[in-house]
């Protein structure tokens, strides 16, 4: 009998969201941005406890919203970490400017101690990466960048930078909405918090990003929310929503933004995932990662991931990222091939950006970065999402531990 076929991803699409689309479409008539993006941001908001919450279509066009905002282009550098997806890369070269790599822990997160070979005078920007859902070690990366030596070396160039006086801490966490940092959550740790809701993330809106504002004194952030979301929509000062007040037809081009809104159609897909995020969703995926970690527990060849801390830092539990000791890149790949050949897709988070074409073409070499090459080459990650059976988790788990064997025995 042939064994189920197991998704690596797979969103929640059910009865609430079917319910919640069709009231979308049947009463409200907005398909573009409208009620319901609100109705969203306010729950994000109310989950975080934080208002100042703008969505936008991506996760990169938010980032790249607010690289622009803060006066960030050609000649600027902006620090990433080399082991994550190339938007947080790829959001600061849109806008002309260099991205700046540093090596990574081996929690897969940026090692704080590489920031200060990595600023020089062009650094505007640093944007660390909360990979699986597990937080950065903010306050190392917020010491770093507090220290005279790098503060002597910021020269603002627009009015915000010289309003924050200081390299803005961007925080990456497209995979960390629900985390805490020392019983904060993410969304109130960094300057500014930018969490994905693509269709493989913990709420998915399909595509989609959510901006959370947390910027320091002078920086009014519900003001700086109202001229974010003018930015998110061309430089415009009125809304698609409120143009349609009686008599509100006039508008006014205010600023050179883009055309990044979230559509109602998208928000209305999230929004009732989100609603159910904190008693349901959540806790949901913290059983599957548990799951794993207890089916694992007698592998010694099983390097698990982090997700918890004595301090409060907890993960959101988007991604079980395990690596397998011992084994060479070639090794992992066949294990791989046998876990889908035998019905289970597991997958790689991710190919070092210096290995990839683009980055290479650019000047960058993987072997600057060697922590993140020996992760990555023993990195299998596992499915987790809701919905997923005891039955399902007992085929992946066994799946890989048979898979281990099978590239022993052909050693």
């Amino acid at each position: 009998m042939a064994k189920a076929n197991i998704p690596f991803s797979l969103p929640v699409i059910d009865s609430d969201v079917i319910n919640e689309m069709m009231d979308t479409l049947t009463r409200t008539g907005w398909l573009t941005s409208g009620p319901k993006v609100r109705e969203l941001e306010a729950e994000i908001g109310k989950y975080l406890g934080n208002d100042n919450v703008l969505c936008v279509n991506s996760w990169t066009s938010g980032a790249m919203l607010i690289l622009h905002w803060f006066g960030v282009g050609p000649g600027d550098e902006v620090i990433v970490p080399a082991y994550t997806y190339c938007a947080t890369a790829m959001c600061v070269m849109t806008l002309g400017a260099k991205p700046v790599m540093i090596d990574v822990k081996d929690d897969f997160t940026m090692d704080p101690e590489k920031i200060a070979e990595a600023v020089t005078e062009r650094t505007k920007a640093i944007i660390p990466v909360d990979i699986a859902g597990f937080p950065c070690d903010y306050d190392a990366i917020r010491a770093k960048l507090a220290s005279a030596d790098i503060r002597q070396k910021f020269h603002p160039n627009s009015p915000e930078q010289n309003k924050l006086g200081r390299i803005l801490l961007l925080a990456d966490a497209a995979h960390s909405l629900g985390a805490r940092y020392k019983n904060t959550f993410i969304g109130n740790v960094a300057d500014v918090t930018v969490f994905s809701l693509h269709s493989v993330k913990n709420i998915t809106t399909g595509e989609g990003g959510a901006i959370i504002l947390n910027l320091p004194e002078p920086f009014d952030n519900g003001e700086l929310l109202k001229y974010l979301r003018v930015l998110s929509l061309n430089g415009q000062n009125r809304s698609a929503l409120e143009k349609n007040q009686p008599g509100a037809w006039r508008y006014d081009i205010i600023a050179h933004g883009l055309k990044i809104n979230m559509p109602d159609l998208c928000a209305t897909v999230g929004l009732s995932q989100m609603r159910r995020y904190k008693d349901l969703f959540l806790p949901e995926r913290k059983q599957i990662f548990h799951y794993y970690l207890d089916a694992l527990s007698n592998c010694p060849w099983a390097v698990l991931p982090p997700f918890e801390t004595s301090d409060g830092t907890e993960s959101s539990y988007h991604l079980f990222m395990l690596r397998i000791k011992g084994i060479t890149e070639e090794q992992r790949d066949r294990m791989i091939q046998y876990c889908g050949v035998n019905g289970v897709a597991v997958n790689v988070h991710y190919i070092p950006m210096a290995s990839l074409t683009l980055f290479k073409q650019q000047g960058y070499n993987a072997a600057d970065y060697p922590n993140t090459i020996k992760l990555y080459k023993n990195e299998i990650t596992l499915p987790i999402y809701n919905n997923l059976t005891k039955e399902q988790l007992k085929q992946i788990s066994d799946t890989l531990i048979a898979a281990y064997q099978q590239v022993l025995e052909e050693k």
